[in-house]
């Protein structure tokens, strides 16, 4: 009964456009009235706890990252750069697309902020070159959602707060899983578009690839220095993220020199409108988890799913075709912030890994983004590259199914993340 007060009156308050934030707080009301302890104070006080963090001030810095990289002319190096290696190859556009997505990946922590530049630099170019919109379309959607796994990742600092894991162990186990997600779409896309009769442009001499190189240089340094100070300790993934702003502020205003004074005010506001989002919508999800862990729901679906501890591997693969429907409906965030406190002790239980089921975990919710309805990358896509929910939809199909075959390759072998996990944070 407690588990359909709540679940009924999160979808009840959804389904009449309530927003998920708002709708959070009323399924906790909900519950809380069920228990027989409603309390108002109790409420506020628990909402104002949700979003008193440290670890959540990588947020907004984070955000502003992304904000300063696209404005600041640091993305379009790494696009220009990408173009450099692998543009002239057959299919050429399309690797460089999955190369920027990696690249840039490492700046932002953003999928959305990903795919908006991405759309915008590259997708004109794949449709004068000769390639189809829709597949062109849906390679870049599936190429941005690499940002949410691959250090920094706002995703991660989220799914470590509410579950009390290490976001440090998180990040580096996120850049083996990452790489792969790109080779994957490299695969895909080498068998999607080998029939298009597409003129690649000339290959570029040595010269010009080192120029690439050298204008790309500091926007490349910056990944380089967040992995390094990640795994020497020199600073935590909070600090990580005041030294991406910086950085990436200093090079767009001094190096740059494209991002100009009467600019940053904008980007400032972009930055902590969208923060205010995500952190209202943490404090409100944090009510629901108090209250979830008060009315004992995971033990209830511990002992529900008791027959599967035994076997991890089935478990995770549950698990994930669990978050797979959620995340239809949902967008990432809130199926972070809804899912975690119920999942981790059932994950605990079972023996397996928390940083290992925080990666499939994101990357799940990752994918997600580009799952129909809801898919937020699918729309970002759509609106900036004006191409029609449709034709995404139907680009990215061959390109996510590639990405959920890795994933659940993933289950079935944790090693292909661990190991290089427990290298990297060695």
């Amino acid at each position: 009964m407690t588990i359909v007060i709540f679940l009924g009156s999160l979808l009840a308050a959804m389904a009449i456009g309530v927003p998920i934030s708002f709708a959070l707080l009323l399924s906790g009301a909900a519950l809380m009235w069920h228990l027989g302890m409603f309390d108002a104070q109790i409420l506020a006080q628990n909402l104002i706890e949700g979003s008193n963090s440290f670890p959540l001030l990588a947020v907004p810095f984070f955000m502003l990252a992304g904000e300063i990289m696209n404005a600041g002319g640091l993305s379009r190096r790494i696009v220009s750069f990408a173009m450099a290696l692998v543009g002239h190859v057959r299919g050429g556009l399309g690797y460089v697309g999955i190369m920027a997505a990696v690249f840039m990946a490492a700046l932002s922590g953003s999928a959305v902020a990903d795919a908006a530049a991405l759309s915008a630099l590259l997708l004109p170019m794949m449709v004068h070159a000769g390639h189809d919109k829709a597949r062109s379309a849906g390679l870049l959607a599936s190429a941005s959602i690499i940002a949410p796994i691959i250090p920094p990742s706002i995703g991660f600092v989220i799914f470590g707060v509410a579950a009390n894991v290490s976001i440090s162990k998180l990040f580096l186990a996120g850049i083996a899983p990452g790489v792969l997600l790109g080779v994957a779409l490299c695969f895909t896309w080498w068998y999607v578009a080998r029939k298009e009769m597409v003129a690649p442009p000339g290959r570029k001499t040595r010269r010009e690839i080192l120029a690439a190189l050298k204008d790309a240089l500091f926007a490349l340094g910056l990944p380089l220095i967040v992995v390094v100070g990640l795994k020497f300790g020199v600073f935590t993934p909070t600090e990580a993220a005041v030294v991406a702003a910086v950085y990436a502020l200093v090079i767009s205003l001094f190096v740059y020199r494209e991002l100009k004074l009467n600019q940053l005010f904008d980007l400032f506001l972009a930055a902590a409108k969208t923060t205010a989002v995500i952190m209202f919508l943490v404090a409100a999800a944090m009510v629901s988890a108090w209250l979830i862990t008060v009315a004992q729901l995971p033990d209830q679906l511990v002992a529900l799913l008791e027959p599967l501890l035994e076997h991890p591997r089935l478990l995770m693969a549950a698990i994930m075709v669990l978050v797979i429907v959620v995340g239809t409906a949902m967008d990432m965030t809130p199926t972070i912030l809804i899912l975690t406190p119920v999942l981790m002790p059932i994950v605990k239980a079972a023996g397996i890994d928390p940083v290992y089921f925080g990666v499939l975990f994101i990357m799940n919710n990752a994918i997600g983004l580009i799952t129909p309805p809801v898919g937020t990358v699918l729309n970002t896509v759509a609106g900036v590259g004006k191409v029609s929910m449709d034709d995404v939809t139907k680009g990215v199909w061959p390109f996510m199914a590639a990405q959920f075959a890795l994933m659940f390759l993933m289950v079935m072998f944790p090693q292909i993340v661990m190991i290089p996990a427990r290298w990297l944070a060695g």
